[in-house]
């Protein structure tokens, strides 16, 4: 299989962000909160085949674990009570489109996280996601308050109870913020970058994986920055007496391929080992035009990945597959629940 571990629901119905938006408003307004629209299976249907599920068709990859979209996430937006509700929202919604395409997509939940709110707060969504809903994992926000970096960093034991849940449940975490407050901030261009790149500085200056040996977590859009200055952090690592990086941290830190030109995914095939590389694309999100110098669209990352010359037919099959059932641990199990359901056979 190819699996692409890094899609978000960005298709959904326009009526169900324009609810957070009405939800937003009527706090802020202080009147009474809309009720939720209704969604039709029809509508979800039609989201995913015209998107999602035709770019899986046209590039040759057959499942994405999918997530709702993370710049909605909007965790600075308002308090911990509204966000849970939106949460439950958009995991339910991921929820029926796993329903209704169970050979094609598995879920990861959105977390209820809040600007000052203990991320124990966000235990019981992820556990409802995992044990009732079937959902491998979540999408972590090191920066709720969307830009300020207000809050204490992944490696504070401020975290601690929301990595013995998961920990527990066995599911990886994937850092993602949401979107950016600052206008100098792009919330793709920049924002998401520097979210990546500054949560890995975090675990590299402290000792988070002694804690918790089996915790995982993954860092997208190729790791930010980090394949990039590989040297410079070997270099600070060094300075600062740390061990060395593949021995405290590549054990559970792992790299999606959401890099979109040639050289950029040979460099984190380069410099990254490859069981530490998982096969993304981010379909449909960030950059979704066509490249005028190569004919192709941006995103079309199975495109990048086949090209690269040195890798052997296993470090394919790493990426591709392996590496995202390794690091998923509930992937086989949910996808054979899944098929079973359907009626199909991996």
């Amino acid at each position: 299989m190819i699996i692409d571990c890094h899609g978000h629901y960005t298709t959904s119905p326009r009526t169900h962000e324009a609810w957070r938006a009405k939800q937003i408003a009527a706090m802020r307004d202080g009147t009474p909160v809309p009720p939720r629209p209704v969604i039709t299976d029809d509508e979800i249907r039609d989201s995913i085949e015209t998107g999602q599920r035709r770019i899986q068709r046209e590039r040759g990859t057959d499942l994405t674990i999918f997530s709702p979209r993370a710049a909605g996430m909007g965790h600075h937006l308002a308090g911990a009570e509204a966000n849970a509700v939106w949460s439950s929202e958009c995991n339910d919604l991921v929820h029926r489109v796993c329903s209704l395409f169970p050979r094609h997509f598995v879920g990861v939940c959105q977390l209820p996280q809040a600007p000052g709110v203990s991320p124990s707060n966000s235990i019981a969504e992820l556990r409802r996601c995992v044990q009732e809903l079937g959902f491998i994992g979540c999408n972590l926000n090191p920066d709720p308050s969307g830009g300020h970096w207000s809050g204490p960093p992944l490696t504070d034991r401020f975290w601690y109870p929301l990595y013995e849940a998961m920990v527990e449940l066995d599911v990886p975490a994937m850092i993602h913020v949401s979107s950016s407050c600052n206008p100098n901030f792009h919330a793709t261009g920049a924002h998401y970058i520097n979210g990546d790149t500054s949560v890995f500085m975090q675990l590299l200056t402290a000792d988070l994986f002694a804690d918790f040996p089996t915790l995982r977590f993954i860092i997208p859009h190729g790791g930010g920055a980090v394949p990039y200055h590989w040297g410079r952090y070997r270099g600070l690592a060094q300075d600062m007496k740390r061990p060395l990086l593949r021995d405290y941290l590549l054990k559970n830190v792992f790299f999606d391929t959401c890099v979109y030109h040639q050289p950029g995914a040979e460099l984190l095939a380069k410099v990254i080992p490859v069981e530490n590389i998982l096969f993304a694309s981010e379909t449909i999100g960030a950059v979704q035009g066509i490249d005028p110098e190569t004919g192709h669209y941006y995103d079309d990352t199975r495109r990048y990945i086949d090209a690269i010359a040195w890798l052997s037919d296993a470090d394919r099959q790493r990426i591709y597959e392996d590496n995202a059932r390794a690091v998923y641990a509930r992937l086989t199990a949910q996808l054979d629940k899944q098929l079973a359901m359907d009626g199909a056979t991996i």
